[in-house]
């Protein structure tokens, strides 16, 4: 019998690729009025300077442990008790100013105070932009009655608080909020899942995972033997990695329930 649903956070209950894609778009826009160029071509070059920046540094092998991505480096503080993330808190202004100022160069524009201005204006942009699905409230609404509900989400403590405090209706939903980068390793690691089991007092026979990552979710679900939910949205592929079900939208989860707990 199933008595407690874990969720993931970024892109299955909090829309976050909206969020980013706002702040984007905002953020460019104040290039184009300076230099009249395609907003949308700097949000490309923007973002591969970005990811080939961020994976350059010494915290890379820490951020993909933990799993904190890129576009989160472009607008959290990183303020966590932690050598890693003191490091990170060390080298954000920096790649954050190097990732716009590279991606004017890659559109022939030499500018680094305006680099800089943009670094700056994005993560204000992404504050001001936080989207949740529509049906994030009311199916935690209608599961809250009858399963306990855990949030168990990758990043970096102080950046996941901040998208929490951003929506401060999600957080009376859980009884537990598990944040990697306070756990020490995330997602798909089983001893997250674990820890989560241990939390919640339940054994992996009674809970199920929903999440909308594969490589994550749904991998470290299966590591642990505990039953999987993939949300779908966008019509992605499978991969050789298979949940036990999948579904478009987050209501399609209360048959799924009913259905194990007949």
């Amino acid at each position: 019998m199933i008595k407690a649903v874990f969720f993931d956070l970024d892109d299955t209950l909090l829309w976050d690729q909206k969020s980013v894609k706002e702040a984007f778009k905002a953020t460019c826009l104040i290039a184009q009025k300076r230099y009249r160029i395609d907003p949308d071509q700097l949000e490309v070059a923007v973002r591969k300077a970005a990811s080939d920046l961020y994976a350059s540094y010494e915290t890379y092998d820490f951020t993909k442990k933990i799993g904190i991505n890129p576009f989160e480096g472009l607008w959290g503080n990183f303020l966590d008790d932690h050598n890693d993330f003191r490091k990170m808190k060390q080298i954000v202004p920096t790649y954050r100013k190097a990732a716009w100022t590279q991606g004017l160069i890659q559109l022939g524009i030499e500018d680094e105070d305006l680099g800089y201005e943009l670094a700056e204006r994005f993560p204000i942009e992404r504050k001001k932009n936080p989207f949740v699905y529509e049906e994030s409230f009311k199916i935690l609404d209608m599961l809250k009655e009858n399963y306990k509900l855990l949030l168990l989400t990758n990043g970096s403590p102080d950046l996941q608080n901040t998208k929490l405090d951003i929506t401060p209706k999600l957080v009376p939903y859980f009884d537990h909020i598990i944040i990697s980068g306070a756990f020490g390793i995330g997602k798909p690691d089983p001893s997250i899942f674990e820890h989560a089991l241990e939390r919640m007092g339940i054994d992996k026979d009674e809970a199920i995972m929903v999440g909308d990552n594969l490589m994550t979710d749904i991998l470290g679900a299966s590591r642990v033997g505990m039953k999987s939910v993939w949300i779908n949205r966008e019509n992605k592929d499978r991969t050789d990695i298979v949940p036990n079900f999948e579904i478009k939208h987050l209501e399609e989860l209360l048959p799924i329930l009913d259905s194990l707990n007949k």
